[in-house]
Formats: structure tokens, sequence, C-alpha cells
């Protein structure tokens, strides 16, 4: 066999597997766990919702990838989001302690309830940016941990 012939083949297979690759990642499913804690109380339910670009970060409900709530029973509390493809996410969080769905504030629009972020940056005067909080969905089990603040 030619040498040319010979790299030609070896260039196909290599060009063959990297197209599988691509494609098995673009249909790349997998969860993501979600590890809350730093509660004032057991009052209420926690809120994680999921987003998947900047837009609408972390305020917007319709711009949520998914969303799940849970009553307060066992500290740290777990959420696990399933079937997300690969990708860069970012995860809001709220105590719920009076069950209305909202992140309650006081006159000044500072928050009363408690909140946090995935990757846990430093919150002062307005929530962090999208990367800020993005975390990648690269594996078929993700685990993430994020720490409540209260004001």
């Amino acid at each position: 066999m030619r040498q040319g012939m010979r790299v030609s083949l070896v260039l196909l297979a290599v060009l063959g597997n990297l197209a599988w690759y691509s494609s098995a990642k673009a249909n790349f499913k997998g969860n993501l766990t979600v590890e809350i804690d730093g509660f004032k109380n057991k009052q209420g339910q926690v809120c994680a919702s999921i987003f998947a670009k900047s837009q609408g970060f972390p305020n917007e409900r319709d711009r949520v990838v998914q969303r799940q709530c849970t009553k307060i029973t066992d500290i740290p509390v777990k959420l696990t989001f399933e079937n997300l493809p690969a990708g860069s996410y970012a995860v809001a969080v709220m105590h719920d302690s009076n069950g209305d769905l909202k992140l309650n504030r006081n006159s000044l629009g500072m928050p009363i309830e408690g909140f946090g972020f995935s990757k846990n940056p430093e919150v002062r005067t307005s929530a962090p940016k999208f990367s800020e909080a993005a975390i990648v969905l690269a594996g078929p089990n993700t685990n993430i941990q994020v720490h409540l603040k209260y004001f």
C-alpha cells in the first residue's frame, strides 16, 4: 500500500471518530444535583431554577430551563434535575419561607428571604452575572453546592 493511501485511511478513521464523538456529545443528556445549605430555618420551601443563557438570569421565570421547589425537611436539601443537554448552566436558589414563589424584598429592595447561586459568587448590591454563576454540565452526573445568603 502506498504511503499516501495509508495516511488517507488513517485520516479518514480519525475524522470518522471525531464525527461520532461530536454527534454523541450533541445528544448527551446528564443530571445536575444541587445541594443547598445555609438555611436560617426550615420554614416554607426551597426553589431552584436553572438557566441556560444570560438572558433573564436570575429573575425571569419564562427563561427557566427547569425549576423545582420542595419543602425543607432535612438540611442540606438535594434537588436533582434530569436529562439536561450538555452545556453551561447557572442556578438560582431561594428560600421561599412564606411559600409565595417570590423572593420577597424590603422597602429598599433588599431580599428578606435567603438566596444563592451556583459557584457561590459574592453578592453585594446586585445579582451576579450569568458568567459568574455558570457551571458546565459535561458528564452523566454533576454535583454542585449552593450556600444560601441572608441580608
